[in-house]
């Protein structure tokens, strides 16, 4: 069979609030952030794993609090004076002396000016590996909002979200059919939706069960 050549187009994912999948496992974090007058001393941590929906609920605070987002092994001075900041992946400072030193500077600027501060993470501080002690007293004494393992009804619309994000039709009977036979997770949600587009564009068809079928039951390629 000829295979046509993939075309490497770009990804639009829809990161509004009105894109945003809510169901048990995420809505005790949806809304504490949508009650950041609740938060102690002003600052939650959202913890979840890869995928969960944590940097979309990030860009849903900073575009309704004007917030500057930064990814925590970035961050350097001088701060800006914005009213709030989302840090994400804050668990990326661990064991970077100079790394650590900016987000402890960077929280006590932010709650000093009576600011918000946002951030996310995979784990809890706990488990981080800091190594500065007075930043670690202060992430643990961070609110914690933490999105639990998706459920059916979470993974079939996560799906849908990003077949729609790569601008793909796909027949509405194959979404049942993938979620019990994908990892679940919503990382695993959106690496099917990608491996399914980047075979159909090979083919040169339509994403179908068949194709399906056929790269669920194809081994993972091998580590290079």
């Amino acid at each position: 069979m000829s295979r046509q050549l993939a075309l490497n187009l770009p990804v639009q994912p829809a990161l509004a609030r009105s894109d945003f999948m809510v169901s048990p496992a995420n809505a005790q974090a949806l809304a504490m952030i949508d009650t950041p007058a609740l938060w102690p001393q002003g600052k939650l941590l959202l913890v979840g794993p890869e995928g969960a929906g944590k940097s979309h609920l990030a860009q849903v605070f900073a575009h309704d609090r004007q917030a500057e987002v930064l990814l925590a092994d970035r961050i350097r001075p001088p701060f800006a004076e914005a009213a709030a900041v989302v840090v994400e992946d804050a668990e990326r400072v661990a064991g970077d002396p100079a790394a650590e030193e900016a987000l402890f500077h960077l929280h006590n600027h932010v709650l000093q000016r009576g600011g918000l501060l946002l951030l996310t993470a995979r784990h809890n501080p706990a488990a981080w590996g800091l190594r500065l002690p007075d930043l670690l007293s202060r992430m643990q004494a961070t609110a914690t909002a933490t999105l639990q393992a998706p459920d059916d009804a979470l993974l079939a619309a996560v799906l849908v979200k990003h077949f729609a994000d790569r601008q793909l039709r796909v027949s509405p009977a194959l979404i049942p059919w993938l979620v019990p036979r994908m990892e679940r997770s919503l990382a695993a949600a959106r690496d099917l939706a990608a491996a399914l587009d980047a075979r159909a564009l090979a083919e040169g068809g339509p994403v179908t069960r068949t194709l399906a079928a056929d790269l669920l039951d194809s081994p993972p390629p091998e580590a290079p």
